[in-house]
C-alpha cells in the first residue's frame, strides 16, 4: 500500500528476456537506494520468471516483474518474508507508427535523493499520462525544476541534430532506461553520435528529428507536440531502430529456447 518496491519492465522476445543483465542491475540499484530487500541471486529470480513465461506461453510478450517490501512502517502486518516478487505478462503493445507528446513542466525533481529511480510509486506519472490521453496525445514531455527536458511518464527522449543523436543525461531527472542505455553504450550506426547533453524546449523544437525509446516501444518517431513547432524526419532513426533491431537479435540468437507448438 505504500509503493515501497521497486520494478521493471521486460521484452520477452522468443522465449528471453532481453537485455536481463541490466534490467536486474537497474532494480537491484534502486532497491539499495530505496532500502528495498532484494533477492541476492539473479539466476534465482530469472528461473521464476522463466517459469511464468512458459505458464502463460507468452514467448513474445511484455513483462513486468516487482520486488516490494513487506516490512516497515506504522501499518506493517503479519507476513512470510522481507519481501515479495510479483510478476505478470502481457501482449506486446501495438504504438503505432509515431506518438503525439504535450509537455508538462516542473514535473521532475532533478535535485531529489531518489531521482530516476523506478519505483512502485508511480501514480503521478499515471496522472500526467491519463490526462495527456484524454486531451488525444500519447505521452508527455516532463521538464524539471529548471525548466530542461527530462524524459516522457514512460520513456526516454532523443534528437538528432546535424548527425549528433542526443538525449538529457541523468542529472535532469530522467530514468535510466534500458533501451537509452544501449544505444549510448552498444548500438553504433556510422555517420551518428550518441551524447547525452541538456536539453531545452527550443533544442528540441530546432532538431532534425524527435523520437522516444522504452522496452515495450524500442525507437517511436514524435509526430507533434503540442505547443510546439517540431520537424518530423525519421531518417537517422529508422537507421538506430535496424542497428537497435540487429542487436536485439545477436543477444537473443544464443540464447533462444525452442517454443512448444
Amino acid at each position: 500500500m505504500n509503493g515501497w518496491g521497486v520494478f521493471s519492465t521486460l521484452r520477452v522476445y522468443d522465449g528471453v528476456l532481453f537485455a536481463w543483465e541490466r534490467h536486474w542491475a537497474r532494480m537491484q540499484r534502486d532497491a539499495n537506494r530505496l532500502r528495498v530487500p532484494f533477492p541476492s541471486n539473479p539466476e534465482w529470480l530469472e528461473e521464476r520468471l522463466q517459469r511464468l513465461i512458459e505458464a502463460n506461453q507468452a514467448w513474445n510478450s511484455t513483462l513486468r516483474v516487482m520486488i516490494v517490501r513487506n516490512r516497515g512502517g506504522m501499518w506493517e502486518g503479519p507476513s512470510s518474508g522481507d519481501f515479495d516478487v510479483v510478476a505478470f505478462t502481457a501482449d506486446v503493445c501495438e504504438w503505432g507508427s509515431g506518438v503525439k507528446l504535450g509537455v508538462v513542466p516542473h514535473a521532475r525533481h532533478a535535485a531529489s535523493e531518489f531521482s530516476g529511480a523506478k519505483i512502485l510509486s508511480w501514480s503521478q506519472n499515471l496522472a500526467f499520462l491519463e490526462r495527456a490521453k484524454e486531451q488525444g496525445l500519447d505521452e508527455v514531455i516532463l521538464l524539471n525544476e529548471r525548466g530542461e527536458v527530462s524524459e516522457c511518464t514512460s520513456a526516454n527522449l532523443f534528437i538528432v541534430t546535424k548527425g549528433k543523436v542526443l538525449t538529457p543525461p541523468l542529472v535532469s531527472g530522467c530514468l535510466p532506461g534500458v533501451t537509452r542505455a544501449l544505444l549510448l553504450e552498444e548500438i553504433r550506426v556510422p555517420g551518428l553520435s550518441i551524447n547525452e547533453k541538456t536539453l531545452f524546449p527550443d533544442d528540441v523544437e530546432s532538431a532534425d528529428e524527435v523520437f522516444i525509446t522504452s522496452t515495450t516501444r524500442e525507437l517511436l518517431p514524435v509526430v507533434s507536440v503540442e505547443g510546439w513547432k517540431i520537424r518530423t524526419s525519421v531518417e537517422s532513426r529508422d537507421r538506430l531502430a535496424e542497428a537497435f533491431r540487429q542487436g536485439v537479435d545477436s543477444y537473443i540468437a544464443p540464447r533462444r529456447r525452442p517454443v512448444p507448438a
